[in-house]
């Protein structure tokens, strides 16, 4: 009750003043004596008709008008206190954009009385719904801008321990296999990975296009990595940064990675090793998961001697293969004979990649024979 007295005062008032301008100009055009200025009271039975032309409209309306502003009310209690802060920041801008246009708007003849108020309604407009929509890419942009430049200072003035203790670090990329495999969420948890870990936008995507797939492997796979983004995202030691930016003109999911890496000065974690090469050969720090899974495993050293439990045969001739405990597979010479039997062997030598290690071995038995 108390918006409607508001603004039929407001109306009132603004009827009255229009009238006791413009009025005494009309009565002027259709009565020449009203023209000399010897009879003033034209201007106060034009300010009475515009005040009662203005009310009487205020009044026709108010109530549509009174819905509008309660449902604008609404929306904006409603809006989140940093979606408001966000959008009064970018209609600020819009109105000093439009402030600034103020004058040479001003020289137009006629228009130049209306362009302005129009101007700077369509500008504040324009501003809070840009800086409503933008709010998480404003955010993520000054944070990223403050975690490169806190990086590129801290390596300047050689305080690596002190970035560690703040846990201010290069930001880290995320690659699709990495977040379906799952150990980055364990390897986080034990506080060897800090900082900011991103995940883009379109690996986001491409993960639940896996977990939408009609394959049933695949969906359990695009599942389990979405299950391992929200375990990462509760984790203390590192904040996950959903990044909702593409790359123009690419569609390949790797490509947009390294692009993106290039862009922001970010590192690339990953367990793909065709990933890994390709970063390598265009300077783009790689952290790969399955190297640091090998350097993890116990060392084995060519004239070790094993147990091994030989499981298959190998791809070569007579070749023979059995695992460690961690998963590393040894490849016995020989050791087709021995398949279901535990046997000893001798390590020969020992292949070390980023796909993984490889031992490779003989029998004892045959060692003993020769």
């Amino acid at each position: 009750m108390l918006i409607r007295r508001l603004m039929q005062a407001f109306f009132l008032v603004l009827g009255a003043a229009l009238g006791y301008h413009f009025f005494p100009l009309l009565f002027a055009a259709l009565d020449p004596w009203l023209a000399t200025g010897r009879v003033s009271y034209p201007k106060y039975i034009g300010a009475g008709i515009g005040a009662f032309l203005f009310l009487a409209a205020v009044v026709w309306t108010s109530d549509a008008v009174e819905r509008a502003f309660k449902r604008a009310e609404e929306r904006l209690v409603r809006l989140h206190v940093s979606d408001l802060l966000f959008g009064t920041l970018g209609m600020i801008v819009g109105l000093i954009v439009a402030f600034l246009l103020f004058l040479p708007l001003k020289q137009i003849p006629i228009a130049g009385e209306f362009i302005p108020i129009f101007l700077s309604l369509l500008l504040a407009y324009l501003g809070f719904t840009v800086g409503y929509k933008k709010k998480d890419e404003l955010i993520q942009f000054f944070s990223l801008s403050r975690l490169k430049e806190r990086s590129e200072k801290a390596e300047r003035s050689g305080e690596r321990a002190e970035r560690a203790d703040k846990k201010v670090g290069e930001p880290k990329l995320l690659d699709t296999s990495v977040i379906i495999d799952g150990r980055i969420a364990d390897v986080v948890e034990t506080g060897f990975i800090e900082g900011t870990l991103i995940v883009p936008e379109f690996v986001l995507e491409e993960l639940q296009h896996i977990a939408d797939s009609s394959d049933m492997l695949k969906r359990n796979r695009g599942r389990r990595g979405l299950d391992i983004l929200k375990r990462m995202q509760k984790s203390k030691h590192v904040k996950v940064v959903i990044l909702d930016r593409d790359v123009d003109d690419v569609h390949e999911v790797d490509t947009k990675l390294i692009k993106l890496a290039k862009e922001i000065g970010a590192k690339i974690v990953t367990n793909d090793f065709n990933l890994n090469k390709v970063c390598e050969l265009q300077g783009i720090p790689v952290l790969n998961v399955n190297d640091l899974a090998n350097a993890l495993k116990p060392i084995v050293l060519p004239g070790e001697e094993l147990v091994v439990h030989v499981i298959k045969d190998g791809k070569e001739y007579g070749q023979g293969v059995a695992y460690l405990d961690d998963g590393t597979m040894i490849v016995v010479e020989g050791g087709k004979e021995f398949i279901g039997e535990h046997i000893g062997v001798l390590v020969t030598s020992v292949l070390q990649t980023s796909a993984g290690r490889m031992v490779f071995a003989k029998p004892k038995l045959l060692e003993k024979a020769l």
